[in-house]
This record gives C-alpha cells, sequence and structure tokens, in this order.
C-alpha cells in the first residue's frame, strides 16, 4: 500500500527541541549547535546521558518485537524522534509484515526525514503525522486515516512523558490516548527518573525547562500511576535493563543499560 505523511511547520534553531536532543546523545547529525550545547549541559551533569538513551532504544526494540510477536498488528508511536534505524516499522514488520505503522511527533526537522520512516514492507503501511501529544484528538483523528480502530492497536509513548509537566495532565493524555482503542490493545512507556539522585535529576530537568521544554521526572510510584485499570505484562514496572533482556537482537547487540534510571513497563487495555 501506499504510504503516507502530513505537512508540517518551521524549525526553530534559536531553541533546543528534546528530539534533536537525543538525536545528540544517539551520535546522529540531525541537530544544531543549540541542541548540541544543551546536550552537553545535561552530560556535564549526568555523564551517562548517552547510554541512557541507547538504552531507552533498545527497550523499544524489545517491547515492539514483543507486541509483534504476541500477533500486534497496529502500532502508534507517538514521540517518534529523529529516524534511527531499526525504526519501530522495520522490528515489527520483519516478524509482521502486514503490520501498520503511524508516527507522530512534534518537530518539523522529523518531519523532514519522515520519508525514512515510510517505506513500508508491499503488505503493510507506515504514516507519519505532525502533531503534539498534548492534543490527543488531532492525533487520533490523523492515525484513524491508516489504522483499524476496531482491532487491537499498541500504543508507544516512548521517552515522551517526562517532556510533559504536570500542568499539561499527562495523565488525562495516556486516558485519551487509550479510550478510543478497542479491548485488547496495549501501552508501552519509559520514563526517567529522580527515584536514585533527586538532586541531579533537577538540576537536567531545569536545562530542559530552561530551554522551553517542560521537562518533569517522575517516582516509580507515579510512574506506575499512568497503567491504572490496565493489566501489566510481566515483569510489570522495572528499570529498562531488567525488562526481557532475552528479546535483543540475536546478533547480541542489545545489552548494557544496568541500573539506568528509566522505568519502563507494557499495559494491556481489558
Amino acid at each position: 500500500m501506499t504510504d503516507a505523511g502530513t505537512s508540517g511547520g518551521h524549525i526553530d534553531t534559536g531553541k533546543p527541541h528534546s528530539a534533536r536532543m537525543y538525536d545528540y546523545y544517539l551520535g546522529g547529525k540531525d541537530n544544531y549547535p543549540v541542541d548540541a550545547e544543551a546536550a552537553e549541559q545535561v552530560i556535564s551533569l549526568f555523564p551517562a546521558a548517552r547510554e541512557m538513551a541507547r538504552t531507552n532504544r533498545l527497550f523499544m526494540h524489545r517491547a515492539s518485537r514483543l507486541l509483534a510477536g504476541r500477533g500486534v498488528r497496529q502500532f502508534l508511536d507517538i514521540g517518534t524522534g529523529i529516524p534511527t534505524e531499526p525504526n519501530l516499522h522495520q522490528i515489527v514488520q520483519a516478524i509482521v509484515p502486514q503490520a501498520r505503522v503511524v508516527y507522530a511527533d512534534n518537530d518539523p526537522i522529523v518531519l523532514r526525514h519522515a520519508q525514512a520512516l515510510l517505506h513500508s514492507t508491499p503488505e503493510g503501511r507506515t504514516a507519519y503525522v505532525h502533531g503534539d501529544v498534548r492534543d490527543p484528538a488531532k492525533i487520533i483523528a490523523a492515525a484513524r486515516e491508516t489504522l483499524d480502530f476496531t482491532q487491537p492497536i499498541a500504543l508507544s509513548l516512548v521517552a515522551l512523558l517526562h517532556l510533559v509537566g504536570d500542568e499539561d495532565e499527562p495523565a488525562r493524555i495516556v486516558r485519551e490516548l487509550l479510550e478510543p482503542l478497542p479491548s485488547g490493545s496495549y501501552v508501552t512507556l519509559s520514563h526517567a527518573t529522580g527515584d536514585f539522585d533527586p538532586e541531579t535529576w533537577e538540576r537536567v530537568v531545569e536545562v530542559y525547562r530552561k530551554g522551553g521544554t517542560a521537562a518533569q521526572v517522575r517516582s516509580r510510584a507515579e510512574f506506575s500511576a499512568f497503567f491504572t485499570g490496565l493489566e501489566l505484562v510481566e515483569p510489570g514496572v522495572v528499570l529498562a535493563a531488567r525488562w526481557h533482556p532475552e528479546l535483543g537482537e540475536q546478533t547480541g547487540g542489545e545489552g548494557g543499560g544496568e541500573e539506568m534510571p528509566l522505568y519502563v513497563a507494557i499495559g494491556r487495555k481489558p
């Protein structure tokens, strides 16, 4: 089937953007000096920032692999970030060639690279939506053009909710995204925490907030609350490195991440 995308806006190179900072942590080239400067400030406070970004990325790989293995055929990935192979659709379509994947992000530079996200298998389909998670209705409406909302959908909010402050009601956002999804759907979350070093993470959060991103780390209890009313997939809420490490690539390329301050979990809508 044909692939699809939507238009986006102007790239603001005058202030850092979380997607481009994440690209910098991963060693990418799609960032600007303002992003690199902010990212280096974070690294000076938390030297494991690059490894934590990689740990998060590898969790996404394992989570997507698990859900595709469970027969999920549809994925809605919000907060996609700048494409870094393998992307989610490449992982799930290798297992389920007919899988449909909708990506969404609010950074126009992601839109510029969205073509890399749209190389679907002939049996499946991928699409890109330029939208902000703070407007769930817009994303859901656009996703309906590609996904069948009568069949289970795997919602992915990986490394996203710690970029949404309490003032934007992240729990409400999660509820509104899950509400139109049918029973048997899933939500995959990962989230930075200050549980183990609150002072450092207060300073990291301040770097993001000074750049205009409403960052906010949360405790294990606060993270777990996002799964209220859902059935947690084993092993429940754990640190990323402890979540199904056996689902790593067979090449042995998915290691590391020991005790990174990153909580992860998958919940199933009953």
